[in-house]
């Protein structure tokens, strides 16, 4: 097992990597940008180092800040949490050439999945139904027609080295796809360095449904189930839950065993998102995978009874799947709202000093967060600060409860998404599992604005 471990992140999720390490026993040390001083991550780390100043590039994406760090404090292995350097390939291997262990993925397949065309290929190849679209990325205007012929409208152009919905656009109809094509490539260009673009068929109305897997270094891959997250606003999730409203044993069985046999193929380790969309008709296909743990890692693990934090830890030091996650057995409907530091009705982001944090309790709730009385939410970052998540004997009693909850849930100084959230669960639709991609605009009027 590891002895030190440096978690290069900030805010809830170095948080929860540092309880992790707690109780496995090994020390933690801390990285901090200077807006990042008096977080807690910082304060509950047994060593911090400061890497720089608020702005990310400066700080949390400075490579070399980062081993330096690293490597004054002596550490064994370094957790990248999720966003910043967790999917960077560049990191991994930089990890590997200063003989500390990255708590992820190899090098090699994070680059492949990081080329979205790539990952395509290699998926469908393994067997994951996909959406039919361009073999690759479009190389000019004339395949571009000869793809839209071929695909036919509606279609969506994405950036093939990124995601979160930059780089993307949508086309209706011939007239609109030179300019969408553009767009894109300038938009792909400006985000990920490469103006890269690829074609598939755009499905309306669908339903965002992803798979939690663990590959061990020993050639095990498992998945935990799948997570719903259908609930989001311009691609970015709010809601999310597990098990699927929209998955039945079968289908569940059926596709997961497919996620293994494709991971497997790949020589997939540690934790990792496969990430599909559901048509009207039900069938599921392949869109992306995120080779990271995810935000909403918690409601799997309310679900399973698996840590997958100390599950990551375990399988990068050398240990079989059996001993990382022990016994899973499925129980019960989890579900997680991301508390973001917004307004909730134009969503622009709320930074200042919280001058009242009152966290909700009771049976089945747990709250994920770095944020408390005094704290100061710096502009410079993302404005999720909490994560509400709650489990119940089956859906309708998690609704109840993260209704409960989030009347409970007190946060002033700063406006909160709080508010939207308890739209949400208080909508018949939502209630009924009746749901798409569109929900939120369906709820707000705003047709994706």
């Amino acid at each position: 097992m590891f002895h030190k471990i440096l978690v290069a992140n900030r805010g809830e999720i170095a948080l929860r990597v540092i309880c992790a390490c707690k109780e496995l026993g090994i020390s933690t040390v801390a990285v901090y940008s200077e807006a990042d001083r008096n977080s807690l991550h910082v304060r509950f780390a047994d060593e911090a180092v400061c890497i720089g100043p608020p702005r990310s590039s400066e700080s949390y994406l400075n490579i070399p800040q980062v081993i330096s760090a690293a490597e004054i404090t002596n550490v064994d292995a370094i957790h990248p949490g999720y966003g910043f350097l967790s999917e960077n390939a560049n990191f991994a291997k930089v990890c590997e050439a200063s003989e500390i262990t990255f708590i992820g993925p190899k090098p090699e397949v994070i680059e492949m999945m990081g080329e979205k065309d790539r990952a395509r290929r290699e998926v469908k190849a393994a067997g994951l139904p996909t959406i039919p679209g361009s073999d690759g990325v479009v190389e000019g205007e004339e395949q571009l027609a000869k793809e839209a012929a071929r695909i036919g409208y509606p279609l969506i152009l994405k950036a093939a080295a990124g995601g979160g919905g930059r780089g993307m656009r949508v086309v209706h109809e011939q007239e609109e796809l030179l300019s969408a094509y553009q767009t894109a490539r300038s938009e792909a260009q400006q985000a990920f360095g490469t103006p890269d673009v690829y074609a598939e068929k755009f499905l309306e109305h669908p339903r965002h449904i992803e798979f939690q897997v663990l590959g061990d270094q020993h050639g095990k891959v498992i998945h935990l189930g799948e997570r719903e997250c259908s609930i989001q606003r311009r691609h970015q999730k709010l809601v999310e839950e597990s098990p699927s409203p929209m998955m039945d044993p079968q289908r569940r069985k059926d596709l997961g065993a497919k996620v293994v046999k494709a991971l497997a193929e790949i020589g997939y380790t540690n934790a990792g998102t496969v990430e599909f969309l559901m048509d009207k008709d039900g069938s599921l296909y392949f869109i992306e995978m995120n080779t990271r743990i995810q935000v909403e890692h918690p409601v799997t693990e309310l679900v399973t009874g698996v840590d997958l934090i100390k599950a990551q830890i375990r399988i990068a030091a050398g240990e079989r799947m059996e001993d990382a996650t022990g016994a899973i057995i499925p129980s019960g409907h989890a579900i997680e709202c991301r508390i973001n530091a917004e307004d909730p009705d134009t969503f622009v982001p709320s930074a200042g000093r919280i001058t009242t944090f009152q966290a909700p309790g009771g049976t089945g709730v747990r709250v994920d967060s770095a944020a408390y009385v005094d704290a100061v939410i710096p502009p410079y970052y993302d404005s999720m600060i909490a994560k509400l998540i709650v489990k119940g004997r089956d859906r309708t009693e998690a609704v109840g409860r993260m209704r409960r909850a989030l009347e409970m849930f007190v946060i002033e100084g700063i406006k909160t998404s709080i508010p939207l959230h308890r739209r949400i669960l208080a909508d018949p639709d939502f209630a009924a599992g009746k749901f798409d991609t569109h929900f939120i605009d369906r709820l707000l009027g705003t047709n994706g604005k």
